[in-house]
């Protein structure tokens, strides 16, 4: 007899920002705001369901990644949107497409949800789930970067934060 498990992997983030929902909705879905923090990254959220996700490497990113030995494509994650309620919730599909390996794992779902708190602190929770993403799930937790793959999630939110709240990145 042959048995077969299927591995679920979901990672959950949760930051505390002091701004209100709607900066944070601004910060995660406008490319002017993604532009200053994490990766540097350009995305277009067509905000409706069925729309398209896309995220664009900056010319920074590019050249940063070209240097490495390891250039990327102008568009390195698509997806769809599955529903949007601004500014509390925001989910997708997410596929990564800066490496062929990766890219072929498909699509995963990334769900934003954004719960006002007392005294002007807002909770930004990120649930991302991976079934059948392994080599994805390994580059957004930032397990992988002490070899180049950079901090993944704990990176980006705590630059979301700083900038929320300074009004300037946590580098640059």
């Amino acid at each position: 007899m042959t048995t077969s498990t299927q591995l679920t992997t979901t990672q959950v983030y949760r930051v505390y920002i002091r701004a209100t929902p709607e900066a944070i909705w601004e910060a995660i879905t406008k490319p002017e705001w993604t532009a200053r923090y994490g990766y540097g990254g350009l995305v277009d959220y067509d905000l409706r369901p069925g729309g398209a996700y896309v995220g664009r490497a900056s010319e920074e990113f590019k050249a940063a990644a070209a240097a490495g030995g390891n250039p990327v494509p102008d568009i390195v994650i698509d997806g769809e949107v599955l529903e949007a309620d601004p500014p509390r919730r925001l989910v997708t599909t997410f596929r990564m497409l800066m490496d062929p390996d990766i890219a072929a794992e498909g699509f995963t779902r990334v769900t934003h949800e954004i719960v006002p708190g007392a005294g002007g602190v807002t909770a930004l929770t990120v649930v991302h789930e991976l079934d059948g993403a392994p080599r994805l799930a390994a580059i957004i937790s930032g397990s992988l970067e002490s070899e180049g793959a950079g901090g993944g999630y704990p990176w980006i939110l705590s630059d979301l934060k700083s900038l929320l709240e300074t009004g300037a990145p946590m580098a640059g």
